[in-house]
């Protein structure tokens, strides 16, 4: 039986790495992804809290995107300035959503069980 730490990192990993694989496909079209990854987040969050025996609603799960999400102007700084040049745009966008979303997910961890994390 894998543990709760495990079935995290699961579904956080395959959160980012969706995440990171909109980034490089939509990096010429600046904020166009947050569209698409920010239902990738909240599915994440909800997903962690039932590992760890909550139940939450997507409304919920967006507060808890929202308070976990701070850092994201760096994201959408680093996407003006780059994101448009095609290769290293895609690649930078990729990159910085993936970090983004696994930082956020373990965040989100770390909330439902502060002990845990």
């Amino acid at each position: 039986m894998a543990s709760k730490r495990e079935k995290a990192h699961l579904i956080i990993h395959g959160a980012a790495s969706a995440a990171g694989a909109v980034g490089a496909g939509m990096a010429q079209l600046p904020g166009s992804d947050n569209a698409i990854i920010t239902p990738i987040q909240v599915g994440m969050i909800v997903a962690l809290a039932d590992v760890h025996g909550q139940k939450m609603e997507k409304a919920g799960a967006l507060a808890v995107l929202s308070s976990l999400s701070a850092g994201i102007v760096g994201r959408t700084a680093s996407q003006f300035l780059v994101g448009w040049i095609p290769g290293v745009g895609n690649a930078i966008n990729a990159g910085t959503a993936f970090s983004i979303t696994e930082a956020i997910g373990w965040a989100a961890y770390r909330y439902f069980d502060p002990d845990e994390g």
